[in-house]
């Protein structure tokens, strides 16, 4: 699509649509019930056995890093006082290897949009915001996991599938 068929709001970056003004701004204490909303969307479908017993431990969480700049960051995307989108950048520190020189790698997550506000390039935003603070921390890289649906919006902004699979054990 090029810029003349772009629809109004939004401009091209990158080859991906995004909104012409950029409506991000840091998460604070006070966003803590908009963001676990937003998190249902993604985990509540996963396990429904699980309960609820996670949104009091990620509440704790969220408002004990949320002014860590350092070491996490909250990107949120407000339409008229209300979240619509969200991301979570958080750094990781492991031992430098070849891949990894200084051993800072940020893990990008839970990147969502409430289903009513997708399509308006919030994603793009929020990954982009991501990678941008991942830099400003001097990561060496951006890591992250998708579903299938979102693969798309991470290959645009440069991310590429690694040969390494992701295992995990539940403890």
């Amino acid at each position: 699509m090029g810029a003349a068929d772009m629809p109004p709001g939004l401009v091209q970056h990158d080859g991906m649509s995004t909104p012409a003004m950029d409506p991000i701004r840091a998460a604070n204490t006070a966003d803590a019930a908009q963001l676990l909303a937003l998190w249902a969307l993604v985990f509540d479908g996963d396990d429904p056995t699980q309960g609820t017993t996670w949104r009091k431990h990620a509440h704790d969480w969220f408002t004990g890093v949320v002014e860590d700049r350092a070491t996490a960051h909250f990107p949120v995307i407000a339409v008229d006082d209300r979240v619509v989108a969200t991301a979570i950048g958080t750094l990781e520190l492991g031992v430098p290897n070849p891949h990894c020189p200084r051993g800072r790698a940020v893990r990008l997550a839970n990147l969502v949009t409430l289903p009513e506000h997708r399509g308006k390039g919030y994603g793009s935003l929020l990954v982009r915001d991501v990678v941008e603070w991942a830099r400003s921390i001097e990561a060496d890289r951006v890591d992250l996991s998708a579903t299938p649906d979102g693969q798309r919006i991470y290959a645009q902004a440069g991310f590429s599938l690694t040969r390494a699979p992701r295992m995990k054990l539940v403890l």
